[in-house]
Parts: structure tokens; sequence; C-alpha cells
């Protein structure tokens, strides 16, 4: 198991415990904590900081929006900087009276790596942090906090949720913005392994980078930079200098083992100048790729082994986890049914591959697969798991199906077996069954709202501002679909659409009496407007 799915399912297994309340405390410095409780002084402390910079900035906003914006903000850097106080440059009021450049923090061991905090209040299965193109490119960490209390002048104690985290090297954004919720960030708990990993990779690539000087071997000055996005490691592999006595897959293999994917990936490069077509060398640079998240690169050097060596299993399971990071799911299945082809034997195979079959939607060759799983290995607790989704979900969907036959023109049933493919992840599913269900009444606001979800979980921002479009047109009092047709105008960089959205969200649930939603969307305006005003400050 690779450690972003690791995370995940840890992160899984949080939000659980968030909604029920059991959650893990600890108050000592610089250990991990899913809750931090904020009060007395060091809130006060706060507070006094935040009115400085309401006052500076009343020109452009309300004193009073200032002030809960920057508390906000400041809650969750608090929560970082207690959390991760030896890896991290601690606060400093004084300096950052101003704005902090959209960079919160940097990693002690290289001020020039930076970590974001995004600080949200909300309903847990609403809430939604958000970032810039700018955001991405100049920070490697995205912290993402959860305050369980609004944010106001006289809340005399603050209860903070260590949401999770994300590498910007996931997020795929070159414009705009992007909105992410609570079951697509990665652990908090492993944040700080993160970093030491970071931090152990940037020392060990300047200790290496001496060393090759020392061998004549030109590296790039950017090495470091282990896992920032879009590394052009290709272009920089291209400065090593060849040298006959260096074993570049002796190198490759201590730089792959100590975590320096970059460095291993040069070094392999120059290995397979020599051997081209070595299947272990084409292997381990493609692992490289893998856990630098360039996906696509290791599928090509997974590709190439394969086709020096057809009958080797563990290529294909490898491909077969690249293509599901990619979201293949169908090209991961044939790998992984091309591994168990060559050996029968391998659990791991059996349960991977029913991990893409329940994404699309074939639950019951997920049960067969995740059984024959704990047939091999019965220590499979994760599997156990699935394997009662998958049942629980195949049963909901095959009674919503049996409806289908017996009435071919039951929207209802479409609409709720869409729900249930939905909740599973199977989106594309879920957008045919709405599609059914619009086909037989194209007056369901309802249906338009969820495949616009679905649509807008698949990335399909365009499909899925006109299905909310759509909905809104059908019913001019549909607040949902105000506010997430808000996020995808603001992901998409239109900033005063998406507040026009989200206030008419608010007014809609105003009226309706929802106060937590009518909070939620009255702090997505709020951020927006206060973003607005910085820019216009900064330029």
């Amino acid at each position: 198991m690779d450690w972003i799915t690791l995370l995940r399912s840890l992160q899984s297994d949080f939000v659980k415990r968030l909604t029920s309340g059991s959650l893990l405390h600890c108050e000592t410095e610089g250990q991990y904590s899913e809750l931090t409780i904020i009060s007395g002084e060091r809130l006060k402390t706060l507070r006094e900081f935040c009115w400085q910079m309401a006052e500076k900035y009343k020109r452009v906003s309300p004193v009073r929006d200032v002030f809960i914006s920057y508390l906000k903000g400041k809650l969750g850097e608090e929560v970082v900087k207690e959390r991760l106080a030896d890896f991290i440059t601690e606060v400093d009021y004084e300096k950052r009276f101003g704005g902090d450049g959209k960079i919160d923090f940097t990693l002690t061991a290289d001020p020039s790596v930076g970590i974001e905090v995004k600080s949200r209040h909300g309903n847990l299965d609403r809430v939604k942090w958000s970032v810039s193109s700018e955001e991405v490119e100049k920070n490697a960490i995205i912290a993402c906090i959860l305050i369980q209390e609004e944010v106001h002048e006289a809340q005399s104690e603050y209860h903070l949720f260590f949401a999770g985290f994300l590498p910007t090297r996931m997020i795929k954004l070159k414009t705009g913005r992007i909105a992410f919720g609570i079951d697509q960030l990665l652990y908090g708990g492993g944040l700080r392994c993160y970093l030491e990993q970071y931090q152990s990779s940037i020392c060990n690539n300047l200790s290496q980078q001496e060393d090759n000087n020392k061998s004549q071997i030109l590296l790039s000055p950017h090495n470091h930079q282990l896992f920032k996005p879009n590394s052009s490691v290709d272009e920089e592999s291209k400065t090593f200098i060849y040298k006959p006595d260096i074993d570049y897959i002796k190198l490759g293999n201590e730089s792959l083992k100590n975590g320096r994917y970059i460095d291993a990936i040069k070094n392999y490069s120059q290995a397979l100048k020599i051997h081209p077509n070595d299947v272990d060398i084409h292997y381990k640079r493609g692992l490289s790729y893998y856990q630098l998240g360039d996906y696509e690169e290791a599928i090509a050097d997974y590709s190439q082994a394969i086709q020096i060596n057809l009958n080797d299993a563990k290529v294909y399971i490898k491909r077969g986890l690249a293509c599901y990071q990619l979201g293949n799911y169908a090209a991961a299945i044939d790998d992984y049914t091309q591994a168990i082809r060559l050996n029968p034997n391998v659990a791991v195979a059996y349960k991977n591959r029913a991990d893409a079959r329940s994404h699309l939607g074939d639950n019951q060759g997920a049960i067969e697969d995740y059984t024959q799983a704990l047939k091999i290995n019965p220590n499979y607790a994760m599997t156990y798991k699935n394997r009662g989704m998958a049942r629980y979900f195949l049963g909901y969907q095959q009674s919503f199906t049996k409806a289908i036959k017996m009435n071919s023109h039951d929207a209802i049933a479409y609409k709720n077996r869409g729900n249930a493919r939905a909740d599973i992840g199977d989106y594309e599913g879920a957008i045919e069954d709405y599609t059914q269900v619009i086909a037989i009444n194209p007056h369901y606001a309802d249906a338009y709202y969820n495949r616009g979800n679905a649509r807008y979980d698949l990335g399909d921002n365009a499909g899925a501002f006109e299905d909310y479009t759509q909905a809104i047109q059908i019913n001019p009092n549909y607040a949902d679909a105000y506010y997430n047709r808000g996020n995808v105008q603001s992901e998409i960089g239109d900033q005063q659409e998406a507040i026009a959205d989200f206030q008419k969200a608010v007014e809609i649930y105003r009226k309706e009496g929802k106060l937590e939603a009518l909070k939620d969307a009255r702090e997505r305006v709020l951020d927006l407007q206060i973003e607005e005003s910085l820019d216009i400050l900064n330029f």
C-alpha cells in the first residue's frame, strides 16, 4: 500500500470519528493532535492583532468583516504552529503585519518551501477549502483547519480540528481556483512524517550534490525541490555528464531507498543509456516517478519493462496502481487481471482490482475479488470493510434496478440508483441515471442538480455549471444550486459571479431558516470579498 492510499484510509476513519466526537486530543506542543482548543490569553493576543489588521484595512472592507477574516486565519495558523513547531518558522506578528504573500509558514530546513494554512467553519458535509493557482505555485503544503464555532468578536473558546493536508504536487491547477472537501484531504497525522522526509531529503540532496561535485557530476541547483509540482526531471537528467567509472545503478538504488526520488530518476536515466533493455532499471525508475506523483511517466517506464518481459506480475500491479491514480480504472483492471493470470496467489492484485471495479460500479465483481483476497490473506482488515461496503451498495442498487425493470419510466428509481452510484464514486454511472431521469422528466430540478454534482466531482466544471444553471431556471429558489454554482465560478476565477451566487444562496437560506447553511454561505461571500480587497491592495 502506497503512502497516499494509507493516509486516505486514515482520513476516512478520522472523518467518522469527527462525526462521533471520538478524537485524539494532545496539548503537548510539537506532538500531533486532531483537536486544538484556543482560549484565554492566547486568544486575546490573536484578537488584538486582528483588530490592528481590521483598522489598517477598514478602507476596503468593514472593520468587523476584516477582523473575522483575519481571526479565522490566525486560529488556523496557531494550530499548525503548535503541532509542527520545530519544523516551521514561527509566526512573527510584527514582521507579518501587512500580509504574508500567500505563504503562512516556511520549512525550517529550507525557507523557500512554503506552507499555506486554510481555515473554514461550516457543516462537515458541505465545508470546502479553496486555493488559487498562485498559492499552489508558492507552497509545498496546504494545511486545512476546521473551526467548530462560528467566529465572532465575543467567542471565548474555539475548538479547531486539523482537517487534513494536501501536497501541492497533487493539485493540478494552472489558472483560477480549486475547492476540495474533507474527504479529499490526506490525514493530518501524516504531515509531520511527510515534512521529516522532506527535510531529510533536502539534507541528503545537498550532501549528494557535494559528493557528486567531487566526482565532476553536474546537478541542477534546484534538486532540493523533491515534492514540488511539475518538476522537470527529464530536463534535469540531461545536466549529467556521464562518467564511465560511476555506478549509476547503485546510486539510483541508494537514492530510491533513501527517498531521494529525483536523484534516483537521474541516475537510472544515466544507467539506461548504458543498459536500455534492463527491466529492473525501468521498473525502479517507474517506482520513483510514482512516488513523485508523476503517474504518466511511471506508466511509461512500467510499459517499457513489460515490453521487455511480458511475464512479471509485479510490474502489471504497479502499472495498474498508476492507472488507478489517474482514474483510468478500466486499464487498471486489465493490468490486475494480467497479474492474476501470471500469479493467481497474490492477494493485493485481487484487492486492487476490487477497488477499481467498485469505482466502475461492478460491485458483484468487487465482492468476488475481495473474497478471493481474503482467502489468500485473511489479515486484510481493510478488505473486510471494503467488501462490506460493496455488498451494501450492491444490494442498494439492485433494489432500484428491479424497480426500473418493472417500470422503465420510474424517474425516482433512476434518481435513487444514481444517488447510490454517486455514493461509491461511480460518477459516470450516476450521470447516466440522472440523464435518464431528465429524459423522463425534463423539469426535474433535483436531477439537474445531482448530475451537476457528479460532473463537478469528475472535474467537468462546464457541465456542472450548465446543470446548476438549469436547476436554477426550473427552481429560482434552489439555494444549494446557487451555492454549488458559486463554487464552480470561484474555481474558474470568476470571483464576482461567485460572490453573486453565494449572496443569492444567503438570501434564500435566510428565508428558509437554514442557519448552518446560511453561516457557511455568508463566510464564502466574506472570504471572496476579503481576497479581492487584499489583491487590490497588493496590486
